[in-house]
């Protein structure tokens, strides 16, 4: 990978989709976005703006296995809103394990002061940014 590319992650969830941005050059993710979701089904067009705005090259889809590695119902789900994601914005998606990403994200932000009330105050697009930064932190 020569070339600069800017990502997006994805924290697949059936309430909220976490989004996190960043790039190849920095290493670096930051929290971006939560877009609202129906049983897992995100709101395209809010989805589609942020690829709009942020024109990434790649984007990362944290894929939610279990514990032993064995893949879950939401992974299997993840993996289709991987696809479908591929599909609607034409751009190349990745997959990677994100077991304990939220228990990270929430870890960070109960030091930060958060309260753990997770339905009033998500942190999903924290979760998204420790996925792309685990993404990163394996490239070569």
């Amino acid at each position: 990978m020569s070339a600069v590319e800017t990502l997006l992650a994805l924290d697949f969830g059936l309430r909220h989709i976490g989004v996190a941005v960043g790039n190849t050059l920095s290493r670096t993710a930051q929290p971006l976005a939560i877009i609202k979701a129906k049983d897992g089904v995100p709101d395209w067009q809010a989805l589609v703006a942020l690829a709009e705005e942020w024109r990434p090259q790649r984007i990362v889809v944290g894929l939610p296995i279990n514990m032993d590695g064995s893949p879950s119902e939401l992974s299997q789900r993840a993996s289709k809103f991987a696809r479908q994601v591929e599909g609607r914005l034409g751009v190349v998606v990745s997959l990677i394990d994100e077991r304990l990403s939220s228990r990270e994200a929430k870890h960070a932000a109960r030091a930060q002061g958060h309260r753990g009330d997770y339905v009033a105050d998500p942190i999903d697009d924290q979760a998204a940014a420790i996925i792309l930064s685990t993404w990163l932190s394996e490239l070569s």
